[in-house]
């Protein structure tokens, strides 16, 4: 993994797609997994065939996207209680008497759940954040949003090596943690930082603007997507589409 947020630096032909056509393609196909009703389990079969075909075109290595996977660790959680919290029907497995809305909703909350962060998973392995905001400029998103998201991304680092520093300095005072008592100092610390990043951010909005700044970040980039870029990348999320409303018919 290279150091550049969440991107795996490789060379595939998934990395060399445009950030635009990427972010699209995610938005098309967990369009198109969460409007698959749940009972259809051929559907999220293909799907899921749909993803993993993906995963080695970008050349990802699956021991990284388990663990990112474990971000969905709390929507397991909940999918497992569901069916002893649901009403309604009930089934016995192992002796254990389940309700069958639960079991059905649980289903339903993994298998969509765990598509849509393997999908997010490949934009973001695959996408560089620079690439990401400037993908997100070609699409129109607000020049605000845009400038809001490029600050973050460039200063999450700095905040973080800051309540690094801190923590260093209040451990050199002393300071071991698991304690009620600590909690005061824990909040001051939290209290400071929020003040330190505060100023900073005033700090630097003065130097922009005394730079020419206008609210819009100049440097993003302005390539397009051709044709055959929307094309290919799109070509998993139509398929995406095309399951999805075969799922439907067949519902009919």
């Amino acid at each position: 993994m290279s150091g550049d947020g969440l991107l795996v630096a490789v060379d595939s032909k998934v990395h060399r797609i445009p950030a635009q056509v990427k972010v699209v393609a995610l938005f098309v196909f967990v369009l198109a997994v969460v409007s698959t009703p749940a009972a259809h389990f051929w559907a999220f079969a293909l799907y899921a065939a749909l993803l993993v075909g993906a995963l080695v075109v970008a050349k990802l290595p699956m021991p990284v996207v388990s663990r990112r996977l474990a971000v969905e660790t709390p929507f397991i959680v909940f999918a497992l209680l569901l069916p002893f919290v649901a009403t309604g029907p009930t089934v016995d497995v192992l002796g254990v008497q389940l309700s069958q809305s639960g079991v059905l909703g649980a289903w339903n909350v993994l298998a969509k759940g765990t598509l849509g962060v393997v999908a997010a998973i490949l934009l973001s392995a695959t996408t560089g954040p620079r690439e990401l905001l400037a993908g997100l400029e070609r699409l129109r998103l607000p020049s605000t949003l845009v400038a809001i998201l490029s600050f973050m991304v460039r200063y999450l680092s700095v905040v973080s090596d800051d309540l690094h520093r801190m923590r260093i300095a209040r451990e050199s005072r002393g300071y071991v943690g698991g304690r009620a008592g600590h909690l005061k100092a824990i909040a001051g610390g939290v209290g400071a930082l929020f003040v330190r990043s505060f100023e900073r951010g005033e700090r630097v909005h003065l130097a922009m603007r005394s730079r020419g700044y206008t609210g819009r970040m100049p440097l993003l980039g302005e390539v397009g997507a051709t044709r055959a870029q929307w094309i290919e990348g799109l070509t998993i999320s139509l398929a995406a589409v095309a399951v999805a409303v075969a799922a439907r018919v067949v519902g009919l």
